[in-house]
């Protein structure tokens, strides 16, 4: 699959030929991310960190908020690495700092081990010098302490002179269980789909920034269809997974999706179509998927109601059940306010919401009995519900910081907190002093 590629020097997003020479300045990187993100992980270089020429740190975290990232450049030590862990990095990318000794002391599937080649050697401090070192010896001497290697091909990096397919299928041998991406003159979607049969992924930059190569292209590369109409079979998902419904794809669809950030699919009977452009049930396309097999995708989409059936149901199943079904008719009843309800006005008295929260906190805390826990919970996730669409907040903000929480590596201890007495905080203040 490809791994889009955003280099950052100075705050901006350069494209370099041999890590040397600017050939684009492509900008603002915010607005690149929010489109490659759509594909996947995006791999994210701080250039100035990986010369010793500044930092794009602030800038990084940022973007770490916004999407799944790999974060490289710079990265010596574990103690940089465990922070960029920390700060919501998919995984980091170590380059010649990746000895044995460093590696054994951070999460093996957490971290990506960088190794820049010329002609088959390892070469380090910018490209500049020799390592005496072969890639394939590297390779299989670090690949039981790494999820993944990236493998630049130096020689061909920023030229668009195409890959070595030839040395990738080595490459890939000797990096045993340990996922392989190549970087370094992929230009092509042949040479992608090749890349991944061999069990490589393509790390590609140039090639987008340029127009060479299209973002769709490049993803679609290794999927197939069996059908005549060389249709895909799309499954439909919210931001929770939950299954909105079947559709169908075709190259120039999920093309017109990608580059519009719409639900944009076709029909084996009308054609391409738009979810919403009649209905106003518009979707935000946030993700694509490839399956396994490589003949499936997945949408991931924030729906607008009433959902995605045309049957006005959320679902093609009907309507679903659960958190975020709540959370959406809470939204609703909060939205109106014109309704009087307890949800409405729980909403507008913030001392009352805070009053119910401890009370039913304290509740849960003493039920004993199976069902008793499971009726106090339930008030419990009711009234923090409340609090948290009063906010503004959605179930998937509160899921994304939970999965964000996931990736730390450092754990603060858990220890009690001093109790605070009521006469400390004024009523319905407290939440926000927290």
């Amino acid at each position: 699959m490809i791994v889009p590629s955003i280099d950052l020097a100075g705050g901006r997003t350069v494209q370099l030929v041999e890590g040397e020479t600017l050939a684009i300045d492509a900008g603002d990187p915010r607005p690149l991310l929010d489109r490659f993100a759509r594909v996947g992980e995006v791999a994210v270089i701080d250039l100035d960190a990986a010369k010793g020429e500044g930092s794009n740190a602030d800038l990084v975290r940022e973007l770490c908020r916004r999407a799944s990232v790999r974060v490289g450049g710079g990265i010596r030590d574990v103690e940089t690495a465990r922070a960029w862990l920390d700060a919501g990095a998919a995984r980091v990318v170590l380059g010649t700092a990746a000895s044995p000794e460093l590696l054994s002391e951070l999460p093996r599937d957490r971290v990506q081990v960088a190794l820049d080649a010329r002609d088959g050697e390892v070469v380090t401090h910018g490209w500049r010098r020799g390592s005496g070192r072969g890639l394939l010896e590297r390779l299989a001497e670090l690949r039981e302490l790494c999820s993944s290697f990236l493998v630049t091909f130096v020689e061909r990096e920023g030229r668009l002179g195409g890959t070595d397919l030839a040395f990738a299928s080595e490459v890939v041998e000797a990096a045993g269980s340990a996922r392989v991406t190549i970087a370094g003159g992929v230009t092509t979607a042949e040479e992608i789909r090749e890349l991944d049969r061999l069990g490589a992924d393509a790390q590609v930059g140039m090639a987008l920034y340029s127009g060479r190569l299209s973002l769709a292209d490049a993803f679609l590369a290794p999927v197939t269809s069996d059908r005549e109409d060389g249709l895909f079979p799309t499954v439909v998902t919210d931001e929770l997974g939950v299954a909105l419904g079947l559709a169908w794809s075709s190259r120039e669809s999920v093309a017109e999706a990608l580059a519009t950030g719409r639900g944009v699919y076709q029909s084996r009977k009308r054609g391409r179509w738009t979810k919403g452009a009649s209905s106003g049930a518009t979707q935000e396309l946030l993700r694509v998927d490839v399956d396994c097999d490589r003949d499936a995708l997945r949408f991931t989409v924030r729906q607008a109601e009433p959902g995605f059936c045309h049957a006005a149901t959320r679902t093609c199943w009907g309507e679903d059940r659960g958190l975020g079904r709540l959370v959406r008719r809470l939204r609703t009843r909060i939205e109106d306010g014109s309704q009087e309800s307890h949800t409405v006005r729980l909403a507008r008295d913030e001392s009352l919401l805070a009053s119910k929260l401890r009370e039913e906190v304290e509740e849960l805390i003493e039920a004993r009995a199976n069902d008793e826990v499971r009726h106090e919970l339930a008030d419990v996730l009711y009234f923090a519900l409340v609090r948290g669409v009063s906010a503004g907040l959605r179930l998937e903000d509160v899921a994304s910081e939970l999965d964000r929480r996931e990736r730390r590596v450092t754990r603060r201890p858990m220890e009690k907190k001093p109790r605070r007495q009521p006469s400390e905080v004024p009523d319905g203040d407290e939440e926000r002093t927290r």
